[in-house]
């Protein structure tokens, strides 16, 4: 059985991958924002997608693989946002909620790698 903190824990990057489209519907498409619109859902939903592969992972390496794919993955989040919000700046208090969970994400499995390096 799954520890409820992981489940918790997935449930949260579903829901950033929820929030992520649904800000991206009320962004303007234009020739700026739309590579970044499509970069930025593919790697919002790259986070809760590689989390779930990882909380299934076969061994314990595998494991730890994806979680350091899901944390490079919350980096490039939050420098996606970054840009979204130079192009989009009617969105910026929204993407700063977004971009503070993807921190929050970072600090979390940055913690959980740090974790499974040092056993």
């Amino acid at each position: 059985m799954k520890d409820p903190r992981s489940i918790a824990l997935e449930e949260r990057t579903a829901q950033l991958g929820e929030r992520v489209v649904m800000l991206c519907k009320k962004a303007e498409r234009n020739v700026v924002s739309i590579p970044i619109i499509k970069q930025l859902v593919r790697s919002a939903h790259s986070i809760g997608a590689n989390y779930a592969e990882a909380n299934n992972a076969s061994s314990r390496k595998d494991f730890r693989n994806k979680i350091y794919i899901v944390k490079k993955e919350c980096q490039e989040t939050k420098y996606t946002i970054r840009l979204l919000a130079a192009a989009e700046p009617h969105l910026c208090a929204e993407l700063r909620l977004l971009w503070q969970e993807c921190h929050e994400f970072t600090k979390i499995f940055q913690a959980i790698a740090t974790s499974l390096d040092s056993k």
